[in-house]
């Protein structure tokens, strides 16, 4: 018996694909329980546009990184923070603070885990930051620190 699994199902497979199964395991166990749907010619091609719509959807995520990507490294994020004597900062220039400037001067979104950062930034001046915007593709943040008066 041919099935379409609907969830992952260890031993078996991913959610999507088609396998053949016994016909006793696919009629008494995965059918009832939804984790399958039996291989016909309208699931089948239900499978299809899903998996078509699924690669778009994957294709239009990683041109919105690129473009992020080159955004990126054209821009100066200025972050200001409060510092102590000797030009040391309070605390550190956090990833949520770099993406929160990020937003806010240059309408770049990106979320504060994409940020990686080797050691806190703590003293003013200009840094690098790297990011990581999924499909293998990374950026290059630049952040100037400046005094908060």
């Amino acid at each position: 018996m041919k099935v379409i699994l609907q969830q992952d199902i260890r031993g078996q497979g991913k959610k999507g694909e088609l396998k053949e199964v016994s016909d006793g395991y696919g009629r008494n166990y995965l059918l009832p329980r939804g984790l399958a749907v039996e291989a016909t010619a309208d699931n089948l091609n239900a499978m299809r546009l899903k998996d078509k719509a699924r690669q778009a959807q994957i294709a239009r995520e990683r041109a919105q990184a690129q473009e992020n990507a080159e955004k990126l490294g054209a821009v100066v994020v200025h972050v200001k923070a409060k510092a102590g004597a000797g030009g040391k900062l309070f605390g550190s220039v956090t990833s949520s603070q770099i993406a929160e400037a990020l937003a806010a001067q240059h309408d770049i979104h990106i979320e504060k885990n994409q940020i990686v950062q080797a050691e806190p930034i703590r003293q003013f001046g200009t840094f690098q930051v790297k990011c990581k915007l999924g499909y293998e593709i990374t950026g290059t943040i630049h952040v100037m620190v400046t005094e908060e008066k």
